[in-house]
């Protein structure tokens, strides 16, 4: 097996992450610097910073609704971290982002080969968010919304589109450029007042209040990644849900005013030694 599969496979971080740690000089087997190139078997020694990497613990996967004013990293010197807010006893990192200023659904796990994939825009999941501005939308804005508007250099791919409300709009986007719908909203002369993802591919946000998560189900898997997971035929997994505390929930509805992190400084924890990069 490659270095950088044991590395991902063990839960700490994605396969391209893995590689980036070995070219920077963190990752040893059996004492000596590791390459990207490097094979182990069942009986080699794997650090990373000079921690021993175990065998690969068993598969987690989160659907977290993210409350404003907390930040999709696993570094644990980030105050307010995702992974510290949902205090797993395993460690998991996002896949993918959702800015803290944004709200609602991200996914987490500790399985780095599925974050290409479910990341990769060539394979088109669909990322669909409810977003409210700051003055009323006019049906010209939704045409340019749904034909693409010209941020960072480039046009951003054509998206569905739906008006919910006098200032409020739903967008479905398959491609995730940086700040993608802030920006393609100031493109126009708006400002986004509230942002919420409530969907990725087949995932629903749901009921899951912010700062709450469960575990998603083997259809759900199944679902999103049909080529890596299969959903057994007459079974139904049961969801696994979080429940906040009532100080995280009250934290959750302060922040979307204050903008301020959802996390009380007494549930922090650390994650590890192995940020996220």
């Amino acid at each position: 097996m490659r270095i950088n599969k044991f590395i991902s496979e063990s839960g700490v971080c994605s396969r391209r992450e893995a590689d980036q740690w070995i070219s920077a000089g963190r990752v040893t087997c059996n004492g000596a610097p590791a390459t990207l190139g490097t094979r182990i078997g069942p009986n080699d020694e794997v650090c990373v910073d000079g921690a021993r990497l175990g065998a690969r613990r068993a598969a987690v996967y989160i659907a977290l609704n993210k409350p404003v004013g907390i930040t999709s990293t696993s570094e644990a010197q980030v105050e307010g971290n995702i992974v510290d807010l949902v205090g797993h006893e395993q460690r998991i990192f996002p896949v993918g982002r959702l800015d803290k200023d944004s709200e609602g659904l991200i996914l987490l796990t500790n399985d780095g080969d599925i974050v290409n994939e479910i990341l990769r825009a060539e394979n088109n999941h669909e990322k669909e968010y409810d977003v409210t501005v700051d003055r009323p939308i006019t049906e010209m804005t939704l045409a340019l919304l749904r034909d693409g508007v010209r941020i960072m250099g480039r046009m951003t791919r054509g998206c569905r589109v739906e008006r919910i409300g006098a200032q409020r709009f739903r967008i479905i986007l398959t491609e995730g450029l940086n700040r993608q719908i802030r920006r393609m909203c100031s493109a126009l002369g708006y400002r986004v007042r509230r942002l919420q993802r409530v969907r990725i591919s087949n995932i629903l946000l749901g009921s899951l209040a912010p700062g709450q998560w469960r575990n998603l189900t083997q259809e759900e898997l199944a679902a999103l990644l049909p080529q890596r997971f299969s959903a057994p035929a007459g079974v139904h997994s049961q969801r696994s849900v979080s429940a906040p505390t009532p100080s995280v929930q009250r934290r959750a509805a302060a922040a979307r005013q204050s903008g301020s992190s959802a996390l009380p400084a007494n549930q922090r924890k650390k994650s590890g030694p192995w940020p996220d990069q």
